[in-house]
């Protein structure tokens, strides 16, 4: 029987494969460098760099080699649909789809149902599809917005699967387009945004009084859940199925069956712990179980709206194929966002990560769970083994002969099943569900599905999946991968480290590629004394590098100089800018020394008691002088924090060495810091320079209020004064 996905290997792999094994000889060459040219006794501060350096390149070729384990080998995945409808038809498994939001001022209520909308759309039986929004704010505010969502609904369904259109989320449909492709559907297209456009208005009006008016609250018995003193970490549980698919009567204006369509607030006490998004999950899995008990399990971000109108179909071809089908777990999408300027100001695009390192890590057995654009088989996810000899029921689920209890006490049933001691003396959390305990909730379960036995699989259509809001400020960016970075850290600190909990599971590429991401965070300590000491030298004249006319500079250049560009070709090749892999090389470097270091600090502070585990919303939304200077690609620092101390002290020191060092040079002719002694810290020293342009522009130059702040210029100023003073002290 013809198989319903085909895998392929990426090309190129040659070239690449020839280039990392020289790298490697490279890096060994640098290492024995480093170990067989320490500084003479007596060098002082000399013999500390020297050897600081050793540990960081140590560092960096260890790290190097643990990455190459996304890299060896990835694949693309190819599915046939028409093979899948020619089989199975529209006899297919029902699909619970799970929408997370926490805070209706951090992620708008109508961006949230722009994203329901378009996963109620699916060119998919919709009688097979059910759709959960869990509002961990528990605001009237949100289950407002979705009560107007289930109505358009009506609208919206068949003018999508009537002229076919992507994306099916109306915010960005619209966004798109002035008007219509097709000068036929004019009219209705007019008038369908004109319906869309008023309710987003009565949605953002209703958020902006922070109050849904009296004679709206009539329209639904769910309003009345919420009485006075609820506020979002304290109330009790809510469950209401706003569009039950089973009935009859819901239906759209072409009289088509809908979705359904269920809100979801777990209870809230400020006495229990709710394990943030892992506990949001959990609870709509059991809450689902009641309701429609899908076999397949999608998760979306609320910011992460279906943007392919034939990815459920897609995912089928992976677990209904007779052949590997069984043995898959879950279907990953990668993170694509909409809102990317053109060079990349953030480096948030993740375009040589999804085309390159994800498919790498689906040629090691499958790629790790990312949060968000998922599929999932309900029951690896509930704790399920893996077996050779395990089929999955496809029909298993609640329909409307199987159902027992009306809507009303099905509601009440699953409010029980979200209550704050629902998990007491349960395994949820641990061998069900999605694991507590970690920041990444989503790597760690994983994992876990993993070493259970299970296989993932990466999927990267050639038009994406889900498409999101990245982040457009300095600050939701540094935010996002310091969560990042933490939480995979915790997880490689613990006894889930894939080196241990891995062990015997799966296999040794799969424990390397697991901790890729795992020592994220660990990078930020050697990138910092890569991008300080070198360039403290310059001062005190202290070689730290070969000489020009050494044969040992040679490895140095080599593994600079063809690491970045076949960095920089990847980037082309996959639709970045020359300018946008700058930009990225940049914010690789600020990453490490913000977010990653900061990552690194409070996961050593948890595990020694000092601090608990917390989980920060990113916000979707910035004010209109942001989003403008993001547009321009205007680096946005704004206000005091202790990032932009790092980052604008790491940019003013290394101007000051370099300015330091020419003016020795001048001063005393060359003679006593010649260039042939300094060259490579000269030109690390003034690449970092060159790379911190819009830091100085930030801090000198301009006037806006996206500008670092004097406050922050100031201190910055004083640390790097401290810094030259102290170093002043050391012997050379």
């Amino acid at each position: 029987m013809e198989r319903l996905f085909a895998t392929e290997k990426l090309g190129g792999r040659s070239l690449y494969r020839f280039q990392a094994v020289t790298v490697l000889v490279g890096i060994c060459l640098v290492l024995c460098y480093r170990a067989t040219h320490f500084p003479a006794a007596g060098s002082g501060a000399g013999r500390v760099a020297w050897l600081g350096m050793l540990a960081a390149e140590l560092w960096f070729g260890f790290y190097w080699v643990i990455t190459q384990s996304v890299r060896w080998r990835p694949v693309r995945r190819r599915t046939f649909k028409d093979r899948l409808a020619a089989r199975y038809g529209e006899q297919l498994p029902s699909v619970d789809i799970f929408i997370c939001t926490a805070d209706p001022q951090s992620e708008p209520p109508s961006l949230v149902v722009a994203t329901v909308l378009s996963l109620m759309a699916y060119n998919y039986p919709p009688e097979k599809l059910n759709v959960y929004l869990s509002d961990d704010g528990g605001s009237i505010l949100t289950f407002y917005a979705l009560w107007e969502a289930s109505a358009f609904a009506k609208r919206w369904l068949p003018f999508c699967k009537r002229h076919n259109i992507e994306p099916r989320s109306p915010a960005a449909y619209f966004a798109e387009l002035e008007e219509p492709r097709d000068p036929s559907i004019s009219k209705e297209w007019s008038f369908i945004k004109g319906l869309y456009d008023e309710m987003t208005e009565r949605i953002d009006s209703a958020v902006r009084s922070d109050n849904v008016p009296e004679e709206i609250r009539v329209n639904h018995k769910g309003f009345s859940e919420w009485s006075t003193g609820i506020t979002s970490k304290n109330h009790q549980p809510i469950v209401q199925v706003l569009i039950d698919g089973k009935d009859r009567d819901a239906v759209d204006e072409e009289g088509n069956v809908l979705p359904t369509l269920v809100y979801m607030a777990r209870e809230k006490r400020p006495q229990y712990h709710h394990n943030f998004k892992a506990g949001a999950m959990n609870a709509l899995i059991r809450v689902s179980s009641v309701i429609s008990n899908g076999p397949i399990i999608l998760n979306v971000d609320c910011d992460m709206y279906s943007n392919n109108s034939d990815a459920i179909r897609d995912a089928m071809c992976f677990f209904l194929d007779e052949e590997m089908g069984h043995k898959i777990a879950f279907v990953q999408h990668p993170q694509n966002y909409n809102n990317m300027t053109k060079n990349n100001i953030y480096g948030n695009s993740f375009t040589v990560l999804s085309h390159v390192e994800l498919r790498g890590f689906d040629g090691v057995d499958g790629p790790l769970y990312i949060g968000t654009g998922c599929f999932h088989r309900r029951e690896s996810l509930c704790g399920r083994r893996f077996t050779n000899d395990y089929k999955e029921d496809w029909d298993r689920g609640i329909n409307k002969e199987k159902r027992e209890l009306s809507i009303n006490k099905i509601e009440e049933k699953a409010k029980l099943l979200t209550t704050c001691t629902y998990e007491h003396n349960t395994q949820w959390g641990n061998e069900i569900g999605v694991k507590y305990g970690f920041p990444a909730e989503d790597v760690i379960t994983g994992l876990t599905i993993h070493c259970r036995g299970w296989k993932s699989v990466c999927n990267n259509p050639t038009r994406a999946a889900f498409v999101g809001v990245g982040p457009t400020t300095h600050a939701q960016t540094m935010l996002q991968h310091k969560r990042w970075s933490e939480g995979n850290l915790s997880i490689f600190l613990s006894k889930y480290c894939p080196f241990i909990f891995g062990n015997g599971k799966i296999s040794l590429q799969h424990q390397m590629a697991y901790s890729v991401y795992g020592l994220w965070a660990m990078n930020s300590l050697p990138t910092l004394y890569y991008v300080i000491i070198p360039s403290l030298g310059l001062l005190k004249g202290i070689r730290l590098f070969p000489e020009i006319t050494s044969p040992w500079i040679m490895p140095y250049i080599y593994v600079s100089v063809v690491k970045n560009i076949y960095s920089a070709y990847e980037a082309l090749l996959y639709g970045d800018t020359l300018r946008g892999w700058w930009n990225g090389q940049r914010m690789w470097m600020i990453r490490r020394i913000t977010s990653y270091l900061y990552g690194t600090i409070d996961t050593i502070r948890k595990l020694l008691g000092l601090s608990k585990m917390r989980f920060e919303v990113s916000p979707k939304v910035s004010d209109e002088d942001e989003s403008k200077r993001y547009e321009q690609e205007i680096m946005e620092f704004g206000t005091w924090s202790t990032v932009y101390v790092i980052i604008a002290t790491v940019a003013l020191l290394n101007l000051v060495c370099l300015v330091g060092w020419l003016c020795q040079i001048l001063t005393s002719g060359g003679r006593n810091m010649p260039l042939n002694g300094f060259c490579l810290q000269v030109v690390l020293c003034g690449l970092l320079v060159i790379i911190n342009i819009p830091i100085y522009e930030a801090m000198f130059l301009r006037k806006d209020r996206g500008r670092i702040p004097f406050s922050v210029t100031l201190a910055s100023v004083g640390v790097v004064m401290f810094a030259l003073s102290l170093y002043h002290y050391f012997e050379v």
